[in-house]
Parts: structure tokens; C-alpha cells; sequence
């Protein structure tokens, strides 16, 4: 059992399920963020610790609901292993983007996928928390990529114009962790309650 489960005893949490990016790679992304701050009233950095991969959002959940969680994903990484997955993933980093398109209100950098490893692991830890009752996925299509920056309430974004280049960057992803996001006035907390390593076949 992970020691972070004592934490997860009561109450109800707002639970996500994500890969970190390396620390290096974290910290080109906020120093990058930080050069971009003109393009949006008040764009409010990440700190490198904060920045991750998210792929599948939960919402809040029962605070009894993260074991099940945890089980599920477990469960989906061993499919996805079988299936012929495993191992470390590698990824690298791609173009900046503002999200959502029509109204903006993070900075991103997307997520290059090179052979779908990526994609395959979340369509399979999507699939397992379905089957649980754990999550109800929105539909819409999975789109990696890493926020960096996020704007206040009534700021708006300025499009106009391209983006910095990103850094040109690889980093590798060998664990899915299930996290705890609080919500605070200064920004959000994350808080990791399991890791499921991607362990070979």
C-alpha cells in the first residue's frame, strides 16, 4: 500500500490520474512560460512540480474511491502490457497552444507520441475506470499535452501572433500516478496518492 493512502482516508477528492514529465524538462517548461507572459493579462506560471500529463480527469470522487482507482489503473497498464505495451515511454515535446481554441484559458505545449504508446495506454486506463464506474469520459479526443501557464478569471488570452518556440525536448514517462488536486486562490495543489510503475512485459 502506498504510504500516501493514509492521506486518502476521508472525504471527497478531486483525483486525476497522470505521468510527470522529468524534472529538467519541467523546469525548461516554466522558464519558457515565465518568457511568455505578455501574451495574456496576469498568465500565471506552473511551478515545475505542478506540470504533468494528465489522462484521465475524475473529478470528485468518494474518498473510498481511490483504491478502486489505483486497482483500476493498475489493472489497465497490465492489459496494456499484455496487449504488447511496457516499459518507459518516450515522448517529446511539441507546439505550444492555447486552450480551449474559441476562449482560452491555459498555456500548453502538446505532446509528440512518436509510436502511440501513449495513446494506447490511455484509451486503456480510460476503458478500465469506465468499466469500474470510476469515470464517464467526455468524449473528446485525447489530446496530450502539458499546461504551463493559466489565466485569472477575467483576463483573456492574446492569440494574435506566434507563440516562442517550445524547447526542443525529449523525456521519458515509466509511471502513471493517481494525484489529488486542492484548490486554492493562489493555484492548485497536487498531491500523489499511488504510482503504478510501467513495468516490462
Amino acid at each position: 500500500m502506498s504510504p500516501h493512502r493514509r492521506h486518502a482516508a476521508t472525504g471527497s477528492h478531486r483525483l486525476f490520474v497522470a505521468a510527470d514529465p522529468s524534472a529538467p524538462v519541467a523546469a525548461q517548461l516554466t522558464a519558457w512560460g515565465r518568457s511568455q507572459r505578455t501574451r495574456g493579462g496576469g498568465l500565471r506560471v506552473l511551478a515545475a512540480s505542478s506540470i504533468h500529463l494528465t489522462l484521465a480527469f475524475l473529478g470528485a470522487r468518494p474518498a473510498a474511491d481511490v483504491g478502486p482507482v489505483s486497482a483500476a489503473v493498475a489493472g489497465s497498464v497490465a492489459e496494456w502490457t499484455a496487449a504488447g505495451g511496457g516499459g518507459a515511454i518516450g515522448l517529446e515535446l511539441a507546439a505550444p497552444v492555447w486552450l480551449p481554441p474559441r476562449h482560452p484559458r491555459v498555456l500548453a505545449v502538446e505532446v509528440g507520441d512518436p509510436d502511440g504508446a501513449l495513446a494506447a495506454l490511455q484509451r486503456a486506463v480510460a476503458a478500465g475506470l469506465t468499466a469500474a464506474g470510476l469515470w464517464a469520459p467526455d468524449g473528446r479526443a485525447f489530446r496530450p499535452h502539458l499546461t504551463v501557464a493559466r489565466l485569472p478569471a477575467r483576463a483573456r488570452a492574446d492569440p494574435s501572433g506566434p507563440l516562442d518556440p517550445t524547447p526542443a525536448a525529449a523525456f521519458t514517462v515509466d509511471a502513471l500516478i493517481v494525484y489529488r488536486s486542492f484548490l486554492r486562490p493562489e493555484g492548485a495543489r497536487y498531491e500523489p496518492l499511488e504510482r503504478l510503475a510501467l513495468s516490462g512485459p
